[in-house]
């Protein structure tokens, strides 16, 4: 977050007879490109797949993207080591791994976050008039994937794409509270970085901070992450229950006071709440 003011293809055939290359009817057609790299022809092998046909042998493959089966062979094998194909074991025929749903799942998540709480960020900074923030989970970041920004002056803002530490940033915690204990632990082995003089890096005290959350419904940090700025943020659910991002608000500690803070602190936990409803999450209180 920043603050301050707004602040090869192949060749053509070679000339005959060294003259221009003529047929009878005009010029020679350049050949079509015959070489492809590995990375374009594991793409069109993947694509070859559809909801009709799941299941594709190697000589059909090899005819489909016309290319000698041990290239099928090749590219298969790299691509199953990998998760991306699987093997049927009865039929030797090849199918699409379960890695590719997951890279699918991930960018589904993405979109139909961003797509469902949009509105109710809008609405989040009207009633605040401080800065939004929508972030999701990378690892030991969070990257935010919205950010509206306040009205004021003085204000904190997170560009697109824009990455910071899960552990001192109330967005990360957030969600980092709910993730499963191996999880946190992995995080807690790579160890802490500061990123301002009042960034706490004791995983004692971090622990208690998660913890914190985990009791309260949402997450605060105080210039742990930018100095001058304090924000609080809220988890967000998925329709399994599980915290897929966090919506946030931040603002300089002059506008953020504790009483300000406590205020609100039940508008972004809502907000969080209504999210999660729209993805598909059914909490107990409304079972």
């Amino acid at each position: 977050m920043e603050t301050g003011v707004h602040s090869k293809a192949e060749r053509p055939d070679p000339k005959v007879g060294g003259g221009a290359a003529t047929v009878a009817n005009g010029p020679r057609k350049r050949a079509a490109p015959q070489r492809l790299s590995s990375v374009a022809m594991a793409v069109r092998l993947l694509k070859t797949f559809s909801e009709g046909e799941a299941e594709i042998g190697v000589t059909s493959l090899a005819k489909r993207l016309g290319v000698a089966k041990s290239t099928v062979y090749r590219l298969a094998s790299t691509l199953v080591s990998e998760g991306m194909l699987e093997q049927n074991r009865e039929n030797e025929k090849y199918r699409l791994g379960i890695a590719l749903f997951g890279l699918g799942a991930l960018v589904r998540q993405r979109m139909n976050v961003s797509t469902e709480a949009r509105p109710f960020l809008f609405e989040l900074r009207e009633a605040t008039n401080e800065t939004v923030h929508l972030a999701i989970l990378e690892r030991t970041e969070i990257m935010y994937v919205l950010n509206l920004e306040s009205n004021h002056a003085i204000r904190m803002r997170a560009d697109l794409g824009s990455r910071k530490p899960a552990f001192c940033t109330a967005e990360g915690r957030a969600i980092l509270a709910f993730q499963t204990p191996a999880f946190i632990e992995e995080i807690f082995a790579l160890g802490f970085e500061p990123r301002t003089i009042k960034t706490d890096t004791d995983p004692a005290h971090i622990r208690a901070a998660l913890e914190q959350v985990r009791r309260d419904g949402y997450a605060r940090e105080d210039e742990q992450c930018e100095l001058g700025m304090r924000s609080i943020a809220a988890p967000i659910r998925n329709d399994t229950g599980r915290v897929v991002a966090a919506v946030g608000i931040a603002g300089p500690l002059q506008r953020l006071p504790d009483e300000t803070i406590a205020g609100f602190a039940p508008l972004v936990i809502n907000s969080a709440n209504i999210i999660s409803a729209r993805l598909g999450y059914k909490s107990v209180a409304n079972l």
